[in-house]
């Protein structure tokens, strides 16, 4: 009985043993991306792979005693743990946003994440995500630093063959590595990813420092800021300007042959409906500092003329005096208001901005269902800005900043386009949505997913040239464009940030002042017009809506 017992006691340490080393091999190899694990046979290629993380470890490891092993297993074993647990953000990261965490920047993007999961599949749902995520980091963490221990017993009790092994395992490395041996996708056998990893992410510390120091250096040039107000937008006084920002409207959305019939359809259309009202459009790109999501980035460089990629950067400026382009109107004898049926908690961003009137979630008055993140449908946001502030009889010029969400993901369920006169207090809405199918049964296929992005891009559009269609008179000038390109389920990990842009007006003096510009003419863009970095917009703006053509 007792050789039983000693027998199954031995077949289990090695089974145990196995896992840990299996465990300890695959964290190593492990990269940060999905798209970049090897095609084919992911096991066979994993394991003709050599981390040279692992080779120093051991050397390490057998180089110390017992007690000194131990507490370096544990701690490498942590470390790694932490490492395969910054891999699996990447991972989301690289397919939402098409860019790496940043551990030192990116905490708050999470708590932006949960409040999306509790507007998917509710409260519950999120909470149970969220615990999920959090016993997972655990065990990853306790399972990763019992398996180093485990490893550097074993291997201790075996030093002579371990050493002899190791040594082998280094010199077929070195030599691997200066051939540049790969194996199936361009994969190095000569692997290094952890290390490569804990080095990148130790180095964002004094990199975001270093980058929020050239970011207070960059907010204080600007060619506008102590430009006199009777300067500032003079080719525009006695127009209203309304500039709607269509959520994750990107290049794909009329250049992707997958899924773009249903948008140039539509701007087709809708090229016609302003024709008929007597207006015309010109059309290029910007290129968006974010993608697949982080919206208040691209709004932040659109209206600032800065550069904005990241959470630091983004409070750095909302704390500045810096002059957007919604301060600028309003410095211009504009009243300036926010339409943001986004904005569901307080936003003393508005103030930054210079909003005179910030239209929230609650100040909108909507009384129909959410659909998903997005908290009604854009038709109705603009009939409100229409009744609260375009429609009134008297007031003076006016700028209006719009936030179209309807195109958030998860893009369904979708609302429809009704007469404007029948919005109500958009509880109509109700049968419509509730009959609608939702993102539980549009995500189970990719295509269906791609199909009901383009739907909503295709609507929120409509709902923008509609408006001007319905409510426009001559002196209106709408600018419309996207904030970024949707997420890489829509348009995958290689697309670029570009972003259309469109100025509708129905004066042609509004037209004569870009033309140097080379936008195409109409809503749709053609593949080659111009592509600017989304910060130089404001510039360039200001500058072409100036005096003279030239900043003082």
């Amino acid at each position: 009985m007792s050789q039983i017992r000693h027998h199954l006691r031995h077949v289990g340490g090695a089974v145990l043993t196995t896992l840990a080393a299996l465990l300890v091999f695959l964290e190593l190899v492990m990269p940060d991306q999905i798209t970049r694990l090897p095609p084919g046979n992911f096991w066979l290629n994993a394991l003709v792979r050599i981390p040279i993380e692992a080779i120093v470890a051991v050397a390490v490891l057998l180089a110390l005693p017992g007690r000194g092993r131990r507490v370096l297993a544990t701690l490498l074993g942590l470390t790694l743990g932490l490492l395969t647990i910054v891999k699996i953000v990447d991972m989301g990261f690289f397919a939402v946003l098409a860019r790496e965490f940043d551990p030192v920047l990116d905490w708050v993007l999470f708590i932006d994440g949960y409040h999306f999961l509790e507007d998917s599949i509710g409260k519950f749902g999120a909470f149970g995500v969220a615990a999920g995520a959090i016993l997972l980091s655990a065990a990853i963490l306790t399972s990763t630093a019992f398996s180093v221990r485990r490893l550097s017993r074993v291997l201790a009790e075996r030093a002579r063959p371990t050493r002899h092994a190791t040594f082998a395992l280094a010199s077929a490395w070195v030599i691997l590595a200066m051939l540049g041996v790969q194996i199936v996708g361009g994969v190095p056998v000569a692997a290094q990813a952890a290390a490569e990893l804990a080095r990148d992410t130790a180095l964002k510390v004094p990199q975001d420092i270093a980058d929020k120091k050239a970011f207070e250096r960059e907010v204080q040039i600007d060619a506008f800021r102590n430009l006199p107000d009777t300067q500032l937008l003079t080719a525009l006084r006695g127009k209203d300007v309304i500039i709607g920002f269509v959520e994750s409207y990107g290049r794909d959305a009329v250049a992707n042959p997958e899924f773009n019939s249903t948008v140039l359809d539509q701007l087709k259309t809708d090229d016609a409906k302003l024709k008929s009202a007597g207006f015309g459009a010109r059309t290029g790109f910007l290129t968006s500092s974010t993608s697949g999501g982080g919206s208040w980035l691209a709004h932040a460089t659109f209206l600032s003329g800065l550069w904005i990629d990241n959470q630091q950067r983004y409070r750095s400026l909302v704390n500045s005096d810096r002059l957007t382009l919604t301060r600028a109107f309003k410095r211009a004898g504009f009243r300036t208001v926010g339409v943001e049926p986004g904005v569901t908690y307080a936003w003393p961003e508005g103030q930054f901005y210079g909003y005179d009137q910030v239209y929230d979630v609650h100040a909108l008055d909507y009384h129909g269902p959410m659909l998903s993140w997005s908290t009604m449908p854009d038709q109705y946001a603009m009939r409100q800005l229409q009744k609260f502030e375009y429609g009134r009889t008297s007031r003076g010029p006016l700028m209006a900043e719009v936030t179209l969400t309807s195109s958030h993901t998860p893009w369904a369920p979708l609302p429809q386009t009704l007469p404007w006169d029948q919005l109500g207090d958009g509880s109509v809405y109700g049968p419509i949505i509730k009959q609608a199918e939702g993102a539980g049964a549009i995500w189970k296929d990719n295509h269906r997913v791609r199909e009901a992005y383009a739907t909503s891009i295709a609507y929120s559009l409509d709902t923008l040239v509609s408006y001007v269609q319905k409510y426009a008179d001559d002196k209106l000038v709408m600018i419309l464009l996207g904030d970024h390109q949707p997420n890489s389920i829509v348009v995958g990990q290689n697309a670029s940030k570009d972003v259309p842009i469109s100025i509708v007006a129905k004066d042609p003096k509004v037209f004569d002042r870009i033309k140097g510009w080379g936008w195409t003419d109409g809503l749709t863009p053609a593949p080659g017009a111009p592509v600017w970095p989304m910060n130089e917009f404001r510039d360039r703006f200001l500058t072409a809506y100036g005096p003279d053509g030239q900043p003082h």
